[in-house]
This record gives C-alpha cells, structure tokens and sequence, in this order.
C-alpha cells in the first residue's frame, strides 16, 4: 500500500452510493436495528463470518492472521430522530443531509477495505458497526463489543466520517446529570418569600458557569436543557436542568464533578435538589508516539494531509478505558455535524481509504 496506489472510481462510487442509502434510515440512539441490518447484508457479500450481537452491533472477520486483532469500527446511531427527515442531496458537488458525515459515510466505507487490503495482512483485522455512541446511546455499543469481542483486540481504530486529517488521540472524557429541584411553591405575591424552583435553577446554572474551571487540560460545563414552572405568577415548585460536564483527564474530570455538586449544594436554597447521572464517558489517551498514532500520522502524510493531533468523545474513549490503544481517524471533509446542515466532500473519500487503509497495515509493520 503506498500514497501512489490508485482507488478504483467504482470503489469510491460505491462508498457515496451506500453512504445515501444508510444516511436516508433514521437510528437514534439504541434504535439503529434496521441500519444494522442493511450493514451486515452488506458484508454477507464480503465474508462469511457476519455476527449481529443482541444489542445490533455488527461484526465482521474481514482477514485472518496471528495475534491480536485490528477492529476498525464506525458507529450507526445518529443524533436526530425519526421525525427529522432523513436523506442525502448533492449540491455544488458536496452531500448533504442529516448524519452524512457522522457517521454515515465511516459506515458505508468501512467495506471498501476489503478491496485495499492485502490479503495477508499479519494480522486480523475485523470491522465493527456500534451502537449507541451518540448521546444518550451512552457508548453503550462499544462498551458491549469490548466485553464480548470474537477475537483478541489489538487495537482499534474509530471511524468519523468527516474528520479526514485528524488523529484523535485524546478521549475527552463526560459526565452528565439531570438535576431535579423541587419546593412547596406559592402565590408570586402572597408567597413570595417561598424559594422558587426556576429561580434555584438560575442561580445554579449562573454560579456553574461562573465557576473556575480545573487546570491541567481544558474543561467545559453546559446546560444543554432547562425547564420547569407552573405559570407566570407561581413560584414554581420544580424545575429541572441537564448539565454535561467534560474534560481530557480523568483527574480533570473528577475537579468538575466535585465542584458541580458544590454549587448546587450552595445555591439550592431551602429546596431538594437530586443529581442523576445519566450518562458517563471515561477520559483517556495513546501516547503520539505509540505506533497506532503514528501509523495513522503517516498514512496521512502520504495522502498530503499534516495530522492535526485532536481531543474528542468517541467510541475510543470506551476503548482506552479498557486499556486498548485506539485513535479516531476520518474518511473525508466535511462539516455541519449534529446540525441538518451537515455535508461532506465525496471528492475527499478516496484520500481517506487510501490512509485508513496504509494506517492498519502501517500499524502491523510497526508492530510485527
């Protein structure tokens, strides 16, 4: 495999052709079924080894070998839901619609490689088609995969359909919880010393956002949902708001979790204030000098792209917490992502086969 090798046109064809197909059926996340179903008839006509698990990952053993297994995996679900129409346009020569880069395209690429690589690789290398790693889905695809794999991992490599140029090598790790306030309520004017439950809530998120941030690595807090109240002249007797805290160190991510408690113990007042996770991804990173990174730096580098070394949540970040190198890499450019505006350059694909395909057999020659 070398930056010379040409990917034929029909090959590429057929990646836009399956990216359409797959970006036009809806799968939030833990709904993906009927994704999971198209992909795995897809690699029938690859391999004979296609394992669809309880939960609709995807398995397939694309080639054998000796020792631990490369997986490249790609995640099915997407943020939007089946009332949010679905399907692929083609305007100005790029594609657009809901999901077409992530993680469509990453998806309907991860095929191709059966046409890219040698038949001996030294290693084996299977694809993987998750569930659950957008939002809500919670990892909970990969986290299933890892515990149930067919096969000695490795490494893995996740596929983001428009981050083409990117190596992730940083998970950037979430917590992320409901808080439920609640109070007796009142009369705006006859009770209006009673503490109302949206006021709580503002000065929490007010204090949350004002709050100092840990050092050592970057960090966010957001809001991402508020409600609550009755009416215009009641003191509300609940309210609620979901708050998504992140960082790129476990250490990082444990400051900001401290602290959130701390301030809604502080601003809550004389209400009950309860604090739900319902979502948690772990922090974690690969050393850029380990040779999985730098397999994909200079697979890169012999498409004509300098790696840009990235943080982000991924189905990686499940990956290194199992003690697994991985790295999230992409198929082509785009962007737009979580939006129905999102879009990707199909012109960019064959560049992107081309180095994921130069990443895992670069991976074997560094590690044979």
């Amino acid at each position: 495999m070398s930056a010379s090798t040409a990917v034929p046109p029909e090959l590429v064809e057929d990646v836009v052709r399956r990216t359409r197909l797959i970006a036009a059926i809806p799968a939030p996340p833990l709904g993906e079924q009927n994704r999971a179903a198209l992909v795995a008839g897809w690699w029938r006509e690859i391999t004979t080894d296609v394992r669809v698990d309880v939960l609709h990952n995807v398995w397939a053993m694309l080639r054998r070998g000796s020792g631990g297994a490369i997986v490249v995996a790609a995640h099915l679900d997407t943020v939007f839901g089946p009332e949010v129409a679905h399907g692929v346009v083609e305007r100005s020569g790029l594609l657009w619609g809901p999901s077409v880069g992530d993680d469509s395209v990453a998806v309907a690429a991860l095929g191709a490689l059966d046409s890219l690589l040698p038949d001996d690789v030294g290693r084996p290398v299977w694809l993987l088609a998750t569930i659950g790693e957008e939002g809500v889905g919670n990892l909970a695809g990969i986290r299933h995969a890892l515990a149930t794999a067919p096969t000695e991992i490795a490494a893995v490599v996740a596929l983001e359909g428009n981050w083409l140029g990117r190596v992730c090598v940083t998970g950037v790790g979430s917590l992320r919880y409901r808080v439920e306030l609640t109070g007796p309520g009142g009369h705006a004017w006859e009770a209006a010393e009673v503490d109302s439950a949206v006021h709580a809530a503002a000065r929490i998120v007010a204090a949350l956002d004002r709050a100092e941030r840990p050092a050592g690595g970057r960090s966010s807090v957001n809001v991402g949902r508020i409600e609550g109240g009755q009416a215009i002249n009641v003191r509300a007797p609940s309210a609620s708001f979901d708050v998504d805290l992140r960082a790129e160190t476990a250490a990082g991510l444990a400051e900001l979790a401290d602290m959130f408690h701390h301030v809604v113990e502080a601003h809550r007042g004389d209400l009950a204030a309860t604090c739900e996770v319902f979502g948690e991804r772990p922090a974690g990173q690969l050393d850029p000098t380990h040779p999985l990174a730098l397999a994909a730096i200079d697979a890169l580098a012999l498409v004509g792209f300098e790696a840009t070394l990235t943080a982000a949540s991924t189905d990686a970040n499940a990956v290194h917490a199992a003690g697994i190198p991985a790295i999230a890499i992409g198929i082509t450019v785009g962007a737009g992502e979580h939006t129905t505006e999102e879009w990707i350059d199909p012109s960019q694909i064959d560049k992107g086969l081309l180095a994921l395909a130069e990443t895992i057999t670069g991976y074997v020659r560094r590690t044979s």
